[in-house]
């Protein structure tokens, strides 16, 4: 790697050091918004050279290159006091919104929204500038390393996966995005975007295959669009676009796309493609419920995005969505969901992922589903993929690679000709949607080539064990909330 996982690691063991930042959480937000604005300054200073009328949003005073690069420039009291009395009371509040460079202001003043700074030390915060100052943001070779020591920063927060959240392996998002195909002028929506995975791997998708001008590339920038509702993901989504050439991320906005009401969303907010990875196994905040119908409410977030992901597909719009088992094999309200599903799209592959995907941030099995609205299902093909040969789980030294995937990919067929070319062999196999009505809607279905096989693996029967746990807390959730309306309406 380049001089950037060394610098990532220094600035760390500074930030250790100051009494004002405690814990992983404190220190990531620290790193992230310091990485925002040096970024932002570096690519401010190509368009500078790019455009003649070119005008940062940002005071002179207060942009990084006039206060950070320096090495022997302001630090101890001087830099604390700079920081914290001119920089974040402007860049949060005092930014101008209107005129050329209003939606650049506009970004800024959002990235900055909920972000504070945590070091007490000006000696120590200049000492972390000065590691920051090393990487070079338009070097590509940086850039690159930088965004997988990104994902890196990110997995190293242990509670991200407490509510359910698990950062996409880049496996993944290549294969989902490589199969689903999002065409040059097709918007292209993550509704719990993250740090942006998917999108930035559509825009990367989108330039390597169809752009071709200036013009192209304008209509590429607004195609995308990410909502994420926790303000240090968003910050990171934020600063990963405009690593990607996304100069005014405007469409990526901070804000829970499940607080507004279902019925609110109309035929203008509807898109193209969606891809996405909802949180799954946390439960939403009291009250999401209501801004759904009746027939659709549950506290399940992944639910609750599965409802509104259909909804907000155009018709002939493509999707695909990370899911868990318990997707596929629940009851209750997530039986009528997948009816809702089977009945206003074409449902037709569902990737049974195998076990460590998502490793070592949990141990749930997924699926990757794959649909199209606008058409009824009539059969679904299921393929389930292997682990390569010699491997028998992911780690964290042994991730899943997208080249995994060739064998989908090669076997895929075309959905124009109803995948004609699709046959089954010891992944593959084809189910009818008579079978799955049979079933009460069950779609955990299990390949028919393999025999059934039991596993001792203690990981995998304890994550088995903690989603059965979540399941039972999921029921209870349902039968208080019916006690609970009984008694009120009998009160």
């Amino acid at each position: 790697m380049s001089n950037v996982s060394g610098a990532i690691k220094a600035i760390q063991d500074i930030m250790r050091k100051d009494v004002g930042v405690d814990g992983d959480a404190q220190r990531i937000s620290q790193l992230v918004w310091m990485f925002f604005l040096k970024i932002f300054d570096d690519r401010e200073a190509e368009l500078e050279l790019l455009e003649d009328d070119f005008e940062s949003p940002i005071p002179s005073h207060l942009r990084w290159n006039n206060w950070a690069s320096d090495p022997e420039g302001m630090t101890g009291d001087a830099l604390a006091d700079f920081v914290n009395s001119q920089l974040f009371p402007t860049l949060k509040d005092k930014l101008p919104t209107h005129g050329p460079a209003g939606q650049r202001a506009q970004v800024v003043r959002n990235v900055f929204e909920d972000t504070y700074n945590y070091m007490k030390s000006g000696t120590l915060m200049r000492q972390v500038i000065n590691k920051i100052n090393e990487i070079d943001f338009n070097n590509t070779d940086d850039r690159h390393t930088f965004g997988s020591i990104y994902e890196q920063i990110l997995k190293d927060l242990q509670s991200a996966g407490n509510a359910g959240e698990f950062y996409t392996p880049r496996a993944v998002t290549r294969f989902i995005v490589n199969r689903v195909d999002p065409q040059l002028h097709e918007s292209v929506l993550d509704p719990a975007c993250g740090t942006g995975g998917f999108l930035t791997c559509a825009i990367d998708h989108k330039r390597e295959r169809y752009v071709k001008t200036a013009q192209d590339e304008e209509t590429l920038q607004a195609s995308i669009y990410g909502v994420e509702k926790k303000a240090l993901p968003h910050m990171l989504a934020i600063t990963n676009m405009i690593l990607h050439g996304i100069d005014t991320p405007n469409q990526i906005r901070h804000d829970n796309t499940l607080s507004r009401p279902y019925k609110d969303y109309g035929n203008k907010d509807r898109k193209d493609v969606i891809i996405t990875n909802p949180p799954f196994g946390g439960m939403e905040e009291d009250g999401i419920e209501n801004n759904f119908p009746a027939q659709l409410r549950t506290r399940e977030t992944a639910d609750l995005f599965m409802a509104l992901i259909i909804k907000l597909l155009k018709d002939k719009g493509r999707a695909a969505v990370v899911l868990p088992d318990g997707f596929l094999f629940g009851e209750g309200m997530k039986t009528r969901l997948k009816q809702s599903l089977l009945e206003q799209c074409h449902l037709h592959t569902i990737v049974r992922l195998p076990n460590g995907v998502f490793n070592p941030y949990t141990g749930i099995k997924t699926n990757l589903l794959f649909f199209t609205k606008g058409q009824a299902t009539e059969s679904v093909w299921y393929y389930e993929h292997p682990y390569p040969e010699g491997v028998k789980n992911y780690n964290k030294t042994r991730p899943m690679r997208f080249e995994e995937f060739q064998a989908e990919i090669d076997w895929w067929g075309n959905e124009a000709d109803g995948f004609a070319a699709r046959e089954q062999n010891e992944y593959a196999w084809k189910v009818t949607l008579d079978e799955i009505v049979g079933r009460n809607y069950n779609l955990d279905i299990k390949n028919p080539h393999i025999g059934e096989q039991v596993s001792h693996d203690p990981a995998e029967l304890l994550a088995q064990y903690a989603q059965q746990q979540a399941e039972i807390q999921s029921l209870r959730d349902q039968l208080k909330a019916i006690l609970s309306e009984a008694l009120a309406e009998k009160a």
